[in-house]
């Protein structure tokens, strides 16, 4: 039946070059954003999936953070410990010097006197080994340093604090030591003695500590990377399969636009009736 109000053609036609352009915008979307699901609407269920993910992997960078910031504050423990042993060595030294009988007491008392200098030193190196507000060494932090473990918070890594100051149970020299006679810098030899035993022990602590910080810092890293491959594998788009459908579709875009046009000139047949 030939008629002007009807045209199931024309319809047709413009159902499918709609479909064609939704799907012409669909493929333009994903090449402009790179993803194949960018919103709820295009999945709504790898869409909540992604975000979840997305949602770790943004906590473990916060993990990191605090890592970094642990480790920093355990390595400077450490480089004021290793500088304390350091000072340590030398006080024995003068100490052992001074024990000797045969030394006269001008001599033992310039050797007291660069004994007391490090002595000092080991008291300003303590209250200076300090980053970002904490110090480990010098007794205030009892609480230690904890760093998130994982990426709700609900775990930590906690390092201990070690109190390197003078006269305390690690460093058992005096803060006032000092020798004036053989016998007292003997006695003060074998305190240094006890105090390289304690600060070693102490320092391997910390240097475990500082090494458990480090492994598990790589441990997340793997951790962040593998999470941003899954979310890569769930939502992007496949670029090369979408250039190929651009192309297509663009094709069948200018088709759908000649089938229509096409199907609009058809009721002007009917005039050929009326001639």
């Amino acid at each position: 039946m030939a008629t002007i109000n009807t045209n199931p053609g024309a319809m047709i036609a413009l159902q499918n070059l709609n479909k064609t352009n939704m799907d012409l915008q669909q493929v333009q979307q994903r090449i402009n954003t790179g993803l194949a699901i960018s919103s709820a609407k295009d999945n709504g269920g790898v869409y909540a999936i992604a975000q979840s993910m997305r949602a770790d992997v943004g906590g473990y960078k916060a993990v990191n953070q605090s890592l970094d910031l642990a480790m920093s504050t355990v390595d400077v423990a450490l480089a004021g410990g290793e500088a304390i042993s350091d000072l340590l060595v030398e006080m024995k030294e003068k100490a052992l010097a001074g024990a000797d009988t045969s030394l006269d007491t001008a001599s033992r008392t310039a050797l007291n006197e660069d004994f007391k200098a490090l002595r000092d030193q080991i008291t300003t190196i303590v209250s200076n080994a300090e980053f970002n507000g904490t110090n480990l060494i010098d007794g205030s932090n009892t609480a230690g340093i904890s760093a998130l473990a994982n990426a709700d918070g609900s775990n930590t890594l906690t390092i201990d604090d070690e109190d390197f100051s003078l006269g305390g149970s690690i460093v058992t020299v005096a803060a006032t030591a000092s020798f004036g006679t053989a016998a007292a810098a003997s006695t003060q030899a074998a305190a240094i003695e006890t105090s390289l035993d304690n600060l070693n022990a102490s320092l391997a602590r910390l240097g475990t500590g500082s090494k458990s910080l480090e492994v598990h810092k790589t441990f997340v890293g793997k951790l962040s990377d593998s999470l941003e491959k899954g979310i890569g594998n769930l939502v992007d788009a496949d670029l090369a399969k979408e250039s190929a459908r651009l192309q297509s579709l663009q094709v069948k875009q200018q088709l759908g636009i000649q089938a229509l046009s096409i199907a609009n000139s058809a009721p002007s047949s009917i005039l050929g009736y009326f001639r």
